[in-house]
């Protein structure tokens, strides 16, 4: 089975997110299943530079205002296929926004490019290859099932969309119609209108034949209006397409007992040398070389959906309860702000690195005993299924996929031998904060908290099981 993936990002080629993990790791796993994928990506500078020697597939004189050409090659072992269009992606730096922070202001027709390219390839535009099946990533690539739509073939492949995050919707401008070739018609309730605008997301949720998310929970939230960001009346509506498949991590990748960037490798049979990523978490971001505080650690955006508002103000929590707070990540400037602030109060208690850093988050998953995720709402989430592997225990905000991958450390669960983590609910600080305290209490009964680790890297937090769901669902696809 041959199946087309478009995203705008895929590891280890170029990544802002969990998308990027998920698009590069899901086609290896599907291999196992015998289905071959080949992904389609923009030609950012840094996915040209990986591609290598590439052989030119497709071109045209002109794609949306300038010459454009899809090559083909092997890039860090995935199978892609590249739309290299310079006047669109020959930008350095992050791929959706530019030095000032701000959104590209031709991101509408950027990606529009993208997906109608992916459309074209779909349809059979290149020569002696054509997808069974088309698997599109998020807003970035959700016009392409629009256009097979409007394109009218008589014969094209089964469709499937994967929201990764519906906060994120992609709406423009009606009057970008012409331009990123959409028919005047399409302009409709029963199109790509949303709003007054046209709603890239929207488009690809009315047009595809199947819709999928990232964990079962997500796929009902989203029907919902508490969490359907207005697009829950249509999800409703095509409910009877609409699953939920959890994520998984890659296992190469993530592996505490071969993680090269490690000061100890481990495995869940030796715990102990979980120490030795402690003392170097901790002199890294600058803690005292405390070896009885229990260490929480947060590894993400910094923004209102991650509940990082929360974190700051159940500070109190961790430390009354003896803790240390080890911080990575980047967002929202008053709250990075209030965490270096709070970093400068509480020297050796508080340590935070604004920005991202791939050695630093495996260190933080293996060093930290605990990590924190308070989202509001998390689709999937990846670093806990990462904590899980690595023996740091989750605490986590009972919503999407968190409450789908965690089992609390009820007094039940912990008695059965089944918990993995701590879950709180609503997302409050009050309940983040008393889910602090609760994981402290079990940080200091050791043969509780070594159950829970072992427990958490004894789960299968593996593409193995949502490989076979997705190749399911393709092989239903394509008859």
């Amino acid at each position: 089975m041959q199946v087309l993936s478009v995203a705008s990002e895929a590891y280890p080629l170029i990544k802002t997110g969990g998308l990027a993990d998920v698009v590069g790791a899901l086609p290896g796993a599907l291999a196992a299943e015998g289905v071959s994928v080949r992904v389609l990506l923009p030609g950012y500078p840094a996915v040209m530079a990986a591609l290598g020697a590439a052989e030119t597939l497709w071109a045209s004189a002109n794609l949306f205002g300038a010459p454009a050409q899809v090559l083909s090659g092997h890039a860090r072992g995935l199978d892609v296929l590249v739309l290299d269009a310079p006047h669109l992606f020959a930008r350095t730096g992050n791929p959706y926004v530019g030095p000032d922070g701000r959104d590209w202001a031709d991101n509408p027709v950027r990606f529009a490019a993208l997906a109608r390219v992916g459309a074209w390839i779909a349809g059979g535009a290149l020569s002696g290859w054509q997808p069974d099946v088309v698997h599109v990533h998020d807003w970035q690539a959700a016009l392409l099932p629009a256009y097979l739509h409007y394109d009218g073939a008589a014969r094209r492949p089964g469709t499937v969309i994967t929201v990764h995050n519906l906060a994120f919707q992609g709406q423009f401008a009606a009057g970008l119609l012409p331009t990123i070739g959409l028919p005047p018609w399409s302009f409709s309730m029963a199109g790509v209108e949303y709003y007054g605008d046209i709603g890239f997301l929207k488009a690809g949720l009315r047009f595809a034949d199947r819709i999928t998310t990232v964990s079962p929970t997500y796929a009902a939230e989203i029907r919902m209006p508490e969490a359907g960001m207005g697009l829950d009346g249509l999800l409703r509506e095509r409910a009877a397409v609409v699953s939920g498949i959890l994520n998984g991590i890659d296992e190469a990748v993530w592996d505490p007992a071969h993680d090269h960037l490690l000061a100890a490798p481990y495995d869940a049979a030796h715990l102990g040398a979980r120490a030795q990523n402690r003392e170097a978490l901790q002199a890294h971001l600058n803690l005292a070389p405390d070896p009885e505080a229990p260490i929480f650690g947060v590894i993400s955006r910094l923004t209102w959906q991650k509940g990082m508002d929360l974190l700051l103000e159940s500070l109190p929590a961790i430390l009354e309860s003896g803790g240390q707070l080890a911080v990575l990540g980047a967002g929202e400037a008053e709250l990075e702000s209030g965490l270096r602030a709070a970093m400068a109060e509480h020297p050796g208690r508080i340590g935070c690195l604004i920005g991202y850093n791939e050695g630093l988050a495996h260190v933080i998953q293996a060093g930290a005993d605990a990590l924190l995720v308070p989202s509001r709402f998390e689709p999937c989430g990846l670093t806990q299924l990462c904590a899980l592997r690595y023996g740091c225990v989750p605490v986590v905000a009972r919503t999407g996929g968190l409450a789908d991958t965690i089992i609390d450390a009820s007094p039940m669960a912990l008695s059965a031998g089944v918990a993995t983590g701590v879950q709180f609910a609503p997302a409050t600080s009050d309940m983040l904060s008393a889910a602090i305290r609760r994981a402290a209490r079990l940080y200091r009964d050791p043969v509780a908290w070594q159950r829970l680790q072992r427990n958490g890297m004894a789960a299968d937090v593996s593409w193995r099981d949502p490989a076979r769901q997705y190749a399911a669902l393709f092989r239903e696809l394509a008859g």
